[in-house]
C-alpha cells in the first residue's frame, strides 16, 4: 500500500498536476507574504529590543521568547473573531481569504523572528559598542547599520520564520477554512487528504514541502558561506 501510494504521489509531481501545482502555489505565496510582512516588524523590534537599556527591556525579552510558542489555534482563533462578520474587522470581507491566513502567519513568526534577530544584534552591538559610541549614532542610525553588517546572519531567522509559516496547519485552517482551490495550502491539504485515505496526494505534498525546506536551507548555507569567504 505504502509503495503504491509512494508511486502514485510521483506520478502526480512527474505529470504536473494543476491541482497539486495550485496548492504549493499558494502555500509559497502565502508563506512567503506573510514571512516579509514579519520580517517588517520582526527585524527593527528585534534590534530595537536589543539596544534599548531601559527598565523594560527584560520584560520585553520574556515577552519576546513566550511569543515564539504562541498557539496555532488560539492566534487563529483571536484573528477569526476578529474577522467574522459580527468583529470588529468583519466589514473587510477577510475571512476565509489568504488574506487572513496571511495575517495569521505575520502575527505567528514576528516574534520568532523578533527574538532571534535580538540575539544576533546583540551580539553584534557587542563587538562594536565603542565604535558606534564613538561616532555618537543614533539609536536609528545604529539599527540599521547593525540590520545590515548582520544581513547574512539574519538569514536563519527569516528561514525559522518560513519554514513555521510553510508548515503552519492549525491557523490558516480557522481563519483560512480549507476551501479547494482558494486557501487550501500543503499543510491543511495534507490533512485533509490524509483524512480521506488519499495517501498519493498527501504523500506528493509531504515530499515537495520538505523539498522546499531542505532547498531553501541549503541556499541560505550557500549564500552565508560565500559571505563568509567575501567579507570575512
Amino acid at each position: 500500500m505504502i509503495l503504491s501510494s509512494l508511486l502514485s504521489a510521483f506520478t502526480l509531481v512527474r505529470d504536473g498536476d494543476t491541482g497539486l501545482f495550485n496548492i504549493i502555489g499558494l502555500s509559497l505565496f502565502v508563506s512567503g507574504i506573510g514571512t516579509g510582512i514579519a520580517a517588517l516588524i520582526g527585524m527593527p523590534l528585534g534590534a530595537w529590543v536589543a539596544l534599548t537599556r531601559s527598565r523594560t527591556r527584560p520584560i520585553l525579552i520574556v515577552f519576546l521568547n513566550a511569543c515564539m510558542g504562541l498557539p496555532p489555534v488560539v492566534v487563529g482563533l483571536v484573528i477569526y473573531l476578529l474577522l467574522s462578520r459580527s468583529g470588529p474587522l468583519g466589514s473587510l470581507g477577510w475571512l476565509f481569504t489568504p488574506k487572513a491566513m496571511i495575517i495569521a502567519q505575520a502575527i505567528l513568526i514576528a516574534p520568532i523572528i523578533a527574538a532571534l534577530t535580538r540575539q544576533v544584534i546583540e551580539d553584534a552591538h557587542a563587538e562594536y559598542r565603542d565604535w558606534f559610541a564613538s561616532l555618537h549614532l543614533s539609536t536609528l542610525r545604529t539599527v540599521s547599520t547593525l540590520l545590515f553588517d548582520c544581513r547574512f546572519s539574519l538569514l536563519t531567522a527569516l528561514l525559522a520564520g518560513f519554514g513555521r509559516a510553510i508548515a503552519e496547519v492549525g491557523a490558516v485552517m480557522i481563519v483560512g477554512g480549507n476551501i479547494n482551490g482558494f486557501t487550501r495550502v500543503m499543510t491543511t491539504s495534507i490533512a485533509l487528504e490524509t483524512s480521506k485515505g488519499d495517501l498519493p496526494l498527501a504523500l506528493a505534498l509531504g515530499v515537495i514541502l520538505i523539498a522546499i525546506v531542505f532547498a531553501l536551507n541549503a541556499i541560505a548555507h550557500a549564500i552565508k558561506s560565500y559571505a563568509a569567504r567575501t567579507y570575512g
